[in-house]
């Protein structure tokens, strides 16, 4: 706050954490479900909205292998934009200079 950087509270950081979770966990469906139980249960069991973001790679190969990269492109780039707001600036301002 001091730096004129706000801090989320923590309810909103809860709830978007939750969101993503919930939406990472869709976007893998039954395939994901029935094939790569192990990246469902990271998922699951992220204890914060970091691990859930180092956990848009693992995300990415899943879906990838099941719908082409194109795809996992597209469904990535819309959980990555849930984490705007919740993570620390170091941890998004590459993948946004990247993607414009």
């Amino acid at each position: 706050g001091l730096l004129g950087h706000s801090q989320p509270s923590d309810s909103l950081l809860v709830n978007r954490m939750e969101d993503i979770r919930e939406t990472m966990l869709e976007l893998l469906g039954d395939e994901g479900t029935r094939f790569h139980p192990g990246v469902i249960r990271r998922i699951r069991y992220a204890t914060n909205v970091q691990a859930l973001w180092y956990l848009r790679g693992d995300l990415m190969a899943v879906l990838a292998r099941v719908h082409g990269e194109a795809s996992a492109r597209r469904q990535v780039r819309t959980i990555t934009d849930m984490f705007r707001g919740v993570l620390p600036r170091s941890l998004t301002s590459r993948t946004h200079a990247l993607h414009g």
